[in-house]
């Protein structure tokens, strides 16, 4: 059927469905709404007919929800969350609509992305609001600045005396509720009765109220001058109670005291938000599935690594092994010099092996910088994409701070990372995805994101860019500390592990510097990234893996003609690139059902449920 039918037929049946919406209440499609003029309460807008039709639709809908998303940004708020159902609902009933039978194969996987990410982003505001109901207990007096935030969104008038009494009452609200805190707490007699994890949320969303009201305070202020004489002093009261109130959460109820380096306080999702998650990103296998994976992975790195070990003269020693390596750095001043010389080094090895199009100026447009001693407290290795961020020591640092932060960035694990963080990782990955089906950024994921950049790191080993033994350590450290990424963090959000277990886990089975571990484990619990991100390295890099074997070692494709087609995909769930490029039928109700790594049985815990 020809595009200009589709786009007709779809607008005539969601112009019926739009009639009978009105009739009944329920959403009305953003293309009934938009395409013909409408200007009712619904999301959407004219799609660009120049585009394919699920490209111009896909770009309409996410120009729109970052549109909602913008406005309604006041924490917590009921309306917010009953506005994004409302849209995503529409969106629903709109993507219903289209004859998804006379899609081209892109438009196919345009669509099951968007169906995707409608479902998903449906579940997820239920998930939300039970969030926000394990904290309301903390923060009762929530809804008097959602109110103000939301009047201010409308643009509403109001009498300045009159808002001044709403707000110098905040501070009152505020010390009720640490008041009432304070009595649950001498009523558990010692046992504390809040989970420390949603106490810790609560007092995030206390800074985020206190911040939406600064903003609201700072839009009137020295523009109306009866605001500001009516205003000024109860909203710095209000302020103050604020902040103060986010302080004793964190100091009496959560243990966060005010030392440098505070304790680690993440939030575990918990078992059904992890497999809601892994269905949005289509895979396949349950999480813990997923660790069983992992250990196996780890029982080969580990194989491996005692290989290399002994070819070293350490035996089975792979820690002394590790702790040569770790020696081999260079001097202060000099890494900025050795990250040029591996980059030049791995972009070489890639053009003599044919394995990838490197557009010159993608080759010629990489940058570096230097990462604080600050940042390396979280980041304590390199971070990539067009500009590669390097750590290394720093003068203000202590002493065995600059010992571990040179051990953990030497030569070898440089060398396994330098690809990673630029070409053919993060910088090649970033410069095809900004002009290759951008549209498909929507959807982006870590499995393709991160699982690409590790990849390459499990194919360059197989290719043997490994010139020695301590670089072939250098590479398994990596692929290791992988593994763990899978076990440790899965592990953390079903409750099976701690923090404290987590970090002993990578220093006594990875070989990580202590603080290097406990900065890792840091950045990948306390909220920073979402519970998968973690995961999706080795898993994204095992599903390219087997994707590979499938296209290449088949001699279906060569090797420049299969990375060149995942890059110009652009970053989607993985099981949707294998659609892209294998030939696989789709239909429009497709969930993840591809055993990239085959039957995975998982044996069962013993009764003590150790971790």
């Amino acid at each position: 059927m020809p595009r200009t039918a589709v786009i007709a037929a779809s607008i005539l049946l969601l112009l019926s469905c739009n009639s009978i919406a009105k009739e009944q209440g329920s959403p009305v499609s953003p293309l009934a709404q938009t395409n013909v003029g409408f200007s009712g309460d619904t999301p959407g807008g004219l799609t660009d007919e120049t585009l394919p039709l699920m490209r111009g639709i896909t770009e309409l809908y996410s120009a729109d929800r970052a549109n909602l998303r913008r406005f309604y940004d006041a924490p917590m708020s009921n309306l917010s969350g009953e506005r994004q159902i409302q849209f995503l609902e529409a969106w629903k009933q709109t993507l219903d609509g289209i004859d998804f039978d006379a899609l081209d194969k892109d438009g196919k996987i345009d669509h099951i992305l968007l169906q995707n990410d409608v479902r998903y982003n449906l579940r997820s505001q239920e998930h939300e609001q039970k969030k926000h109901d394990e904290i309301d207990v903390f923060v009762p007096f929530a809804q008097v600045i959602i109110d103000l935030q939301e009047a201010r969104r409308r643009v509403e008038k109001f009498e300045p005396r009159e808002i001044a009494d709403v707000v110098s009452k905040i501070p009152e609200k505020v010390e009720s509720a640490r008041e009432s805190i304070e009595e649950k707490m001498k009523a558990a007699e010692g046992e504390s009765p809040f989970n420390r994890s949603v106490a810790n949320r609560a007092a995030r969303m206390v800074d985020r109220l206190e911040r939406t009201l600064s903003g609201w305070y700072r839009f009137h202020d020295g523009y109306d001058p009866l605001f500001t004489w009516w205003v000024a002093k109860p909203y710095e009261n209000a302020q103050t109670s604020l902040k103060n109130y986010a302080k004793f959460i964190r100091k009496k109820v959560v243990g966060i005291t005010d030392e440098e380096d505070p304790p680690i306080i993440g939030d575990p999702a918990g078992r059904e938000e992890l497999l809601s998650m892994l269905e949005s990103e289509m895979i396949a296998y349950t999480p813990e599935q997923l660790i069983e994976i992992a250990k196996r992975e780890f029982e080969w790195c580990r194989k491996e690594m005692l290989r290399a070990s002994n070819d070293l003269g350490h035996g089975d020693d792979w820690r002394a092994a590790l702790d040569h390596v770790k020696n081999l750095h260079v001097d202060p001043g000099e890494q900025p010099t050795l990250i040029r010389d591996l980059a030049v080094e791995a972009i070489a090895f890639l053009a003599e092996h044919d394995l990838v199009t490197v557009p010159e100026l993608c080759r010629q447009t990489w940058r570096m910088e230097m990462l604080s001693a600050e940042s390396q407290k979280t980041s304590p290795y390199f971070l990539g994409g067009e500009v590669i961020r390097v750590a290394f020591p720093t003068h203000e640092m202590e002493h065995a701070d600059k010992k571990m932060s040179m051990r953990g960035n030497n030569k070898h694990f440089a060398r396994a990372t330098v690809h990673h963080e630029l070409i053919p990782g993060h910088h090649l990955q970033g410069f095809m995805t900004r002009r290759h089906r951008t549209h498909r950024r929507a959807f982006s994921t870590p499995f393709w994101g991160e699982g690409w950049a590790l990849y390459w790191e499990m194919l360059l080993w197989n290719k043997n860019f490994a010139r020695s033994a301590e670089d072939r350590i250098g590479m398994l450290f990596w692929r290791t500390h992988r593994c763990a990424r899978i076990i440790f963090s899965l592990s953390y959000h079903l409750g099976k592990m701690t923090a404290e277990e987590a970090i002993n886990f990578l220093v006594e089975n990875v070989g990580h510097e202590r603080n290097n571990a406990t900065a890792e484990v840091r950045r990948s619990v306390s909220g920073s990234y979402g519970p998968l991100y973690q995961a999706a390295y080795m898993l994204g890099g095992l599903q390219l893996m087997a994707l590979h074997h499938e296209m290449v070692d088949s001699k279906k494709m060569t090797d420049r003609h299969f990375h060149d087609a995942i890059l110009r995909n652009n970053s989607i769930p993985i099981e949707m690139v294998r659609a892209a490029i294998s030939g696989h039928d789709l239909d429009r109700d497709h969930r993840a059902r591809w055993h990239f790594y085959g039957q995975v049985d998982v044996p069962e815990e013993k009764e003590d449920g150790g971790s």
